[in-house]
């Protein structure tokens, strides 16, 4: 069957960036312009904030099995988080991104290879499930523990947390932050999630109703920002700041 691209994933990846920026924008006016919103640190912020990263962490799973050049693909993102921790360490130390998103989603392309020769014999449908309950009963980490709705079921020693490569993965070391920290646990699990769901969703030959969806275009201007998401994610940031400056400066707000 000849291949069509799926525009879905595209404007889907599209609409959640916005957000995204959105999200930052508002953090920047908070915490470091010193405006005092305090909605954003309501629970409904933080449920935005979620659902932003879930989103782009399941779709960015989704899509693994779509690349052509994984490896290098994997690579290429893992690289742009350590010119993202970089660049603020030089540049912004006290909003400091180490371990962030863009390091998560390069370590799980990469990581994914070799699971990908156990994952492959599966069921999706188990694969999607096991997965999304281990995301959840590994959600708590950070907080020494593992279980699910706050429940605590495994308390995790303190021993684990005692290094770098501990926070990179999972259990952060004392005095460890900050500002977009996204270690292996348990966020890779929800990474798997998505890409067994694109199993689910491929595993027949024949076109299905989901298919014919996810090829037809409802937004092409977001289908323009989720193609270009990468170099959109690593200029918002600085174009933010600088905007939010003249802004202030100005206005004097």
């Amino acid at each position: 069957m000849e291949k069509k691209r799926l525009y879905f994933i595209d404007e889907y990846r599209g609409f959640w960036l916005i957000n995204m920026i959105l999200y930052h924008a508002i953090w920047d006016i908070v915490y470091i312009f010193g405006c005092d919103w305090r909605w954003y640190k309501s629970d409904m912020a933080f449920f935005w904030q979620q659902s932003i990263c879930w989103s782009f962490i399941f779709i960015s799973g989704f899509c693994w099995q779509m690349g052509r050049n994984k490896f290098k693909n994997g690579l290429q993102v893992f690289g742009a988080g350590i010119v993202i921790t970089l660049a603020t360490l030089i540049f912004m130390s006290d909003s400091r991104v180490i371990f962030g998103v863009l390091t998560l989603l390069g370590s799980s392309m990469l990581l994914m290879l070799p699971c990908d020769v156990v994952f492959r014999k599966i069921n999706p449908w188990l694969g999607a499930l096991l997965s999304f309950i281990l995301f959840l009963f590994t959600y708590p980490v950070n907080d020494g523990y593992f279980g699910f709705g706050g429940v605590e079921m495994i308390q995790l020693p303190r021993e684990l947390y005692n290094s770098w490569l501990s926070t990179y993965l999972g259990f952060p070391e004392p005095g460890f932050w900050s500002t977009d920290y996204f270690p292996l646990l348990p966020w890779f699990f929800l990474y798997a999630v998505g890409y067994f769901a694109y199993k689910i969703v491929f595993m027949r030959e024949e076109k299905t109703q989901i298919k014919e969806i996810m090829e037809k275009s409802i937004c092409s201007p977001l289908g323009w920002i989720g193609r270009n998401s990468l170099v959109i994610y690593m200029l918002h940031q600085p174009v933010i700041y600088g905007v939010l400056y003249l802004w202030f400066m100005f206005f004097n707000i």
